[in-house]
């Protein structure tokens, strides 16, 4: 079902509905199945079998494949009108797609991948939905309970959290500053209490609400930057935290 669910989205998501879309899709599927399959796991960190966390084991599920759907369709509309160099033009367009799918799957960009679509459900709410999958025991991950517990993997667990902590402790922070900074000076009182207020409540308990619900739907664009900066900060903690 997992695989059906990923294959579907990718081409029914596809902008022209282009079987090159539900290849993206399967290859998705199959490189991240097989890359976070346990026996990989255990071969690629020289581990037994039997302590890979078992969340490996819970990734074939259909949250999954739409998951990989989503991002498979996402590529394909973005790129398969992509002109390489004429060295390279037979990989352009569809062709393109499959091949950045399989790079877009493989290591710590999972984590970015999850850091910024987790920003772009805060809108929503949604984000909490895609939050209980990765920190708890939904999928058998259990980010946050295995670290509570002392049972986490070293290089493993965490790897879905660690990213937020540069953003919530000084990113949305140095926004508050920012929008202080240039309020104007008959607004500047009233926009350092509000700032003020914001950055205390991301700083020292995460809640990150208040700071962006501020300037999401006023610039929608750096809301988008934003989330693109999560993403980048999960990937680049997510990358260090296996070495």
């Amino acid at each position: 079902m997992g695989m059906l669910f990923a294959v579907g989205v990718a081409y029914g998501m596809s902008r022209d509905k282009d079987s090159s879309a539900a290849l993206a899709g399967l290859v998705a599927w199959l490189v991240i199945t097989t890359l976070l399959a346990p026996e990989t796991v255990a071969m690629l960190k020289g581990i037994p079998l039997d302590k890979v966390s078992p969340s490996f084991g819970k990734i074939e599920n259909q949250f999954i494949g739409i998951f990989y759907g989503v991002i498979a369709s996402s590529l394909y509309n973005k790129f398969s009108k992509t002109e390489l160099p004429s060295a390279l033009s037979f990989f352009s367009g569809r062709r393109l797609v499959p091949i950045l799918t399989s790079i877009a799957m493989m290591g710590a960009l999972g984590a970015g991948l999850y850091g910024f679509f987790n920003r772009l459900l805060i809108p929503v709410g949604l984000h909490h939905a895609l939050n209980s999958v990765f920190w708890f025991d939904v999928a058998g991950i259990n980010d946050i309970g295995n670290f509570w517990r002392g049972t986490g993997v070293r290089g493993v667990t965490g790897i879905y959290q660690a990213g937020f902590f540069p953003i919530m402790m000084f990113g949305l922070v140095g926004a508050a500053a920012a929008f202080v900074v240039t309020a104007k000076p008959e607004n500047k009182v009233k926009t350092t209490s509000i700032m003020l207020a914001a950055g205390f409540a991301t700083f020292f308990t995460g809640v990150t609400e208040p700071l962006e619900f501020a300037f999401m739907f006023v610039v929608p664009a750096l809301y988008l930057i934003h989330a693109i900066l999560t993403g980048i900060s999960l990937f680049i903690c997510g990358y260090y935290r296996g070495q």
